[in-house]
């Protein structure tokens, strides 16, 4: 197991693995034709997915193209980076995990349907009641999301969020209360590592460090934590700033 946690906040580092820095490779890889891009530094469009990336996190000049990106005085969430310019503000954030298939059974569930744009607003109402994380109008373009539905209403669904080479994550994991001890997310969670395996890609996910109810979900499932990181939500220099990066 990887981890870059230590006292005082997460050291962030360019690793050789992929998984070190998932959003910047899926940005520069497979999810290029989405990517909004300057240089060094990346985003999904605001209405797919609210993370940016920076291809190396302890380079000043990403952190200047992410600026020039996203313009002056704007939010941005990036994830996992442990240090950030003089000049720019933590303005929230958080704790999560990376967990990845080390004994996942996939398998093709029978009763799940193919999601797409046209289900999106019954998405985002079951997204609303469950909270699985963040989902918005066009996250359906990342990847296959797959779904359950009782009496014609969607009642569970799973799908694929970040793509890299080599990797797919699985996301969106939600039931509905009304519907939940039945396996329902088991199976979805199956059903989406099968497609994603079919490919020749292994399923990976993240969750939120104090999901405990999930992560223990997923490990169940076969899944191995793989490291802790801190997601930051912070706001670029108003002015142009020449400091340094310094640690949180």
């Amino acid at each position: 197991m990887t981890t870059d946690v230590h006292r005082g906040g997460v050291a962030s580092r360019t690793g050789a693995h992929p998984l070190d820095n998932a959003v910047w490779h899926a940005l520069s890889g497979p999810h290029a034709h989405l990517a909004e891009r300057v240089g060094r530094a990346a985003r999904y469009p605001a209405d797919v997915y609210a993370f940016a990336a920076l291809a190396d996190p302890e380079a000043p000049a990403a952190w200047a193209d992410l600026r020039t990106l996203v313009g002056p005085g704007t939010a941005v969430r990036l994830k996992p980076v442990g240090r950030v310019p003089d000049g720019w503000e933590i303005v929230g954030g958080g704790e999560g995990v990376q967990l990845v298939d080390t004994a996942l059974r996939a398998e093709h569930a029978p009763e799940a349907v193919l999601l797409g744009p046209d289900d999106v607003p019954e998405i985002l109402d079951l997204v609303a009641r469950t909270r699985p994380g963040p989902f918005l109008k066009r996250t359906v373009a990342l990847g296959t999301y797959l779904g359950i539905r009782h009496r014609g209403r969607l009642i569970a669904m799973a799908g694929e969020r970040l793509r890299l080479p080599g990797w797919t994550e699985i996301s969106a994991v939600c039931t509905d209360p009304d519907h939940r001890g039945k396996g329902l997310a088991t199976r979805l969670v199956r059903a989406a590592a099968a497609g994603i395996r079919a490919r020749g890609d292994t399923p990976f996910l993240h969750a939120a460090a104090d999901n405990t109810p999930a992560i223990r979900l997923y490990e169940s499932l076969g899944f191995t934590l793989r490291r802790r990181s801190t997601i930051l939500q912070v706001r670029t220099p108003a002015r142009g700033t020449r400091g340094e990066a310094r640690a949180l």
